[in-house]
């Protein structure tokens, strides 16, 4: 099965984007006569495979090779240099091309910045006297189709950049992409944000529409295909991505960590018993039993392949045995096709069940679920005092003192210092900087007020009992009773609007915004519209309004499964695009905040 996606049942027209990346990519190449090195960034090798297949990048006479701190080994005599617009990735650069100069080798170098260049890098190449000696230009690649509803933007570092560091690129990179996508799609009417990221992304799509109009014709702006993009940034909830995330897809991301679609595993555990060799495993829905199942509670995922399996062997016992007609012998062999997907998923579920049948899994939940109740302060001290004690991985530990530190609104100074302390101890002195950047973007702090959590909670019910994880009726399941804080504000957005929230969301952090642009004043927002719809109310074409949803900071796959649940819905007035900087958990965005000189 191929890691690219099928993107025919896309609400909107994905195909036509990931063809304009595709023929951009390709083109870049055929410019470039001849036989040539492509030297990747390995973060964007991922997204690159979701695009094209490595097939077809020899076929332009591209030899691959990842970008590292080690000068590049090839015969070739052009070098094309696909990067992300970082400073270090730039010393990378030099560094191959002073080792050439070294050794007198001559060659003509190329460097495609995606998704466009920056004054910052180009000062680094000038500084080590590279700049003329290469031929620079942008593959414009703003956003990724993941799946028919998902696009990427591929920034992973959004978060620390703009908490941390005070950088604002990604906010620029991701409004383009939305304006990009108008585009295609009609000018977004109707836009409300939350957060200080989200906020300024707003402003700038704002900018966009006035310095670069978006018009396809002289009749002027046409009925636009999205009604509505609702921008969340992370720090409004960073409550959420620490959890564990109890759906199929995100069991997965959890344990053993999916990247662009996609997860690479020991082929043993596949079945295949060549040693040590790895295999990659497709996750998107393009297969039919995934697309099934991966939005379940991983329970019930359990007990689905139990019952197709035990489904598919009474089939093979009654064809084996009795007389069958030609066309039951036809549903037969259409059953047998879906075997791959069948042993692919049980190999799966079943490793996943060696780390969830653990006792150390059951109790992790449990804290976590006490974390969020924030009303047993001294119980959750003393677990995770026991976890530095016991030099447990970093990273679980910073997620539970995570969790501590925003549901308490901060740490008494007394237990903020000590646990500090007691973290440099346990883990080396190292990690400082990684506290520092921690504390920086308000994940880790000093209690200075008094806290919020508890009648936020309260507020937009995020603790529901009784969930019902087999027919769940509320996006609770996704977490076995808690119900994501960042998709109940899209849940009250589309059902009902903000307005009836606004005392709540003044205690989430960042700012509050919403706008009406492009001239369509007439048109009304998702505040005035239904948030149930009638079977014949649906637009003219059959399909439904959209709504795009946008995380700025990276989001679960456990909330795009809320999501996706609350868009399947009977009465949903809206079809749901997602939009995200980059699919997270817990442990991943705490590794971005974890510097290089830590690691």
């Amino acid at each position: 099965m191929s890691q690219i996606p099928n993107l025919e049942n896309a609400p909107i027209n994905l195909t036509e984007i990931r063809t304009r990346a595709q023929t951009e990519l390709l083109n870049i190449l055929r410019d470039i006569k001849g036989d040539k090195c492509l030297v990747i960034d390995p973060k964007l090798s991922g997204a690159l495979s979701l695009l094209v297949q490595s097939s077809e990048l020899k076929e332009n006479g591209a030899e691959l090779r990842h970008l590292t701190a080690e000068p590049i080994q090839t015969e070739r005599t052009k070098v094309v240099f696909l990067v992300r617009a970082q400073p270090d990735l730039m010393r990378f650069i030099c560094s191959t091309i002073h080792n050439d100069t070294s050794k007198g080798l001559h060659r003509e170098y190329y460097l495609y910045f995606v998704p466009r260049r920056l004054v910052s890098c180009e000062n680094v190449l000038a500084e080590e006297k590279v700049r003329e000696l290469l031929n620079i230009g942008e593959f414009s690649l703003y956003m990724l189709p993941l799946d028919e509803d998902v696009i990427s933007f591929e920034l992973d570092l959004t978060e620390k950049e703009s908490l941390v560091e005070g950088d604002e690129t990604a906010f620029w990179n991701i409004a383009k992409a939305i304006h990009n996508l108008e585009f295609s799609c009609g000018v977004i009417p109707n836009v409300r944000a939350k957060g200080k990221g989200a906020a300024r992304v707003a402003d700038i799509l704002t900018r966009m529409q006035t310095e670069e109009p978006v018009y396809t014709s002289n009749m002027g702006i046409p009925l636009p295909e999205i009604n509505t993009v609702v921008l969340l940034d992370r720090e409004v909830d960073m409550i959420t991505p620490m959890l564990t995330q109890l759906t199929y897809e995100g069991l997965i991301d959890e344990f053993l960590g999916v990247k662009n679609g996609a997860v690479e595993l020991d082929a043993s555990i596949m079945g295949n018993q060549q040693e040590g060799k790895k295999v990659k495993v497709p996750l998107n829905s393009s297969d039919k039993l995934f697309r099934e199942t991966r939005d379940l509670n991983f329970e019930v995922v359990v007990q689905v392949l139990r019952q197709k399996a035990t489904s598919m062997k009474q089939d093979y016992t009654e064809i084996s045995t009795t007389t069958q007609t030609v066309s039951e012998l036809k549903d037969f062999v259409k059953k047998l096709n879906s075997l791959p997907e069948m042993t692919r998923h049980i190999n799966l579920a079943q490793h996943l069940t060696t780390f969830t049948s653990k006792s150390v899994f059951a109790e992790r939940l449990d804290m976590e679920q006490t974390l969020v109740e924030a009303q047993s302060y001294d119980i959750c001290f003393d677990y995770i005092e026991e976890l530095l004690c016991k030099q447990e991985p970093l990273e679980k530990v910073l997620r539970l003192l995570i969790l501590f530190s925003i549901t308490n609104s901060g740490l008494p100074k007394k237990h903020f210092d000590y646990l500090r302390r007691e973290l440099l101890i346990s883990y080396g002195p190292e990690h400082i900087n990684t506290l520092d950047s921690l504390e920086k973007a308000g994940l880790l702090r000093k209690q200075d007020s008094r806290g919020n959590w508890l009648t936020i909670k309260r507020a937009l019910q995020l603790l529901v009992e009784d969930t019902d994880t087999t027919n769940p009726n509320d996006i609770s399941y996704v977490f076995s009773g808690y119900a994501p804080l960042s998709i109940r504000l899209v849940q009250h957005a589309i059902r009902s609007g903000w307005r009836s929230l606004e005392e709540i969301l003044k205690l989430l952090p960042g700012p509050q915004l919403e706008t009406k642009r492009g001239g369509f004043s007439s048109i009304p927002s998702y505040d005035t519209l239904p948030g149930t719809l009638n079977s014949s109310e649906k637009l003219a074409n059959g399909r439904r309004d959209l709504v795009l949803v946008v995380f700025v900071g990276g989001v679960t796959f456990a909330e795009i499964s809320a999501l996706r649940f609350l868009g399947s819905q009977e009465g949903m007035a809206y079809d749901l695009i997602i939009g995200i900087t980059k699919v997270v958990n817990g442990r991943t965005l705490i590794e971005t905040f974890i510097s290089d000189w830590d690691k």
